[in-house]
């Protein structure tokens, strides 16, 4: 009898714990909490499209309040001309009726956020609150030309309606590259401002400042308008010599565009490996093809290993 009566809480026992794994885990302690941020981490890493579509209610909340970033911008950039300057009542109208309305999403995202001061002091939270200060500074430095900077700041509002944080960690990447490539951008500054020293001053010798090349520093400044192809034409040459010396320098640059153009089509677009021999075809890691073939003459090819 008390073996019968220990199988059966046994029994028992096992039934409750099987009915317990299969209870759903929204009626777990903080399962509730953990689900919230799952998904919200899943949608902060889903990709921009889905993300602004994910509901109706806050696709229309973005972009009604995207509207209203330009246009605040749109006031502030037409106060400052003056030709404008009898729509000033008009303009400190909407000014405030902005900052009403950025003020009141302030409170709001502070009132719903999980963690206030996480969102307060996060970088997107001391964006939104400098929103709010202009009108409020205004009240007291009715004068102050620098809140213009200040209310130009909404632009970075744009960032965080679009929700770009999570993407503005993929700049790691180039900042991985370019450590990566940091010797060849060293020699490759050097060789360049080289260039354009030598360049420079030799035009200043040659044309001096009766034709506008009125000292060094001006000098090099042309040869970097010249050598980036810019030429805005405000500085020219008149006589022969510099006038050589200026289709040098534009030869030079463009020989050097080519360089920098070649090297790059020998980039593996498999690995990425750089530095191949002038005439390579294949990829010395991975040995896949370097650049883009015919499929007529790759489909008669056996691939490399």
């Amino acid at each position: 009898m008390i073996a019968g009566h220990g199988c059966q809480t046994s029994a028992t026992f096992f039934f409750i714990v099987k009915q317990d794994a299969r209870q759903p885990t929204s009626s777990r302690p903080g399962a509730a909490k953990r689900r919230s941020e799952h998904g919200q981490e899943k949608l902060a890493r889903a990709p921009l499209p889905s993300r602004l579509l994910q509901r109706h209610a806050g696709r229309q909340f973005d972009i009604a309040l995207l509207l209203a970033i330009f246009a605040s911008l749109v006031v502030v950039m037409l106060d400052s001309v003056p030709g404008y300057d009898r729509y000033g009542e008009l303009f400190y109208a909407l000014e405030w009726g902005f900052t009403t309305l950025f003020a009141a999403e302030y409170l709001l995202r502070i009132a719903i956020h999980p963690r206030p001061s996480h969102y307060i002091f996060s970088f997107y939270g001391s964006v939104d609150l400098l929103a709010v200060l202009p009108a409020v500074l205004a009240l007291l430095l009715p004068e102050a030309q620098y809140l213009l900077i200040i209310r130009v700041m909404r632009m970075l509002r744009v960032f965080r309606v679009l929700k770009l944080l999570p993407y503005l960690s993929q700049a790691n990447f180039l900042l991985v590259a370019l450590r990566g490539s940091r010797q060849k951008i060293i020699v490759f500054l050097f060789s360049v401002t080289t260039l354009m020293i030598v360049f420079g001053t030799l035009m200043y010798v040659i044309e001096g400042s009766e034709h506008g090349f009125t000292s060094i520093p001006a000098s090099i400044y042309w040869a970097v308008v010249t050598m980036t192809t810019v030429s805005y034409g405000d500085m020219t040459p008149k006589t022969p010599l510099g006038q050589a010396l200026a289709t040098l320098v534009m030869i030079t640059a463009e020989l050097a565009s080519a360089m920098q153009s070649e090297r790059l089509q020998r980039i593996c677009p498999t690995c990425e490996k750089s530095a191949h021999e002038p005439d390579a075809a294949y990829c010395s890691r991975c040995g896949n093809a370097l650049f883009p073939r015919h499929p007529e003459s790759a489909a008669g090819e056996a691939p490399r290993g």
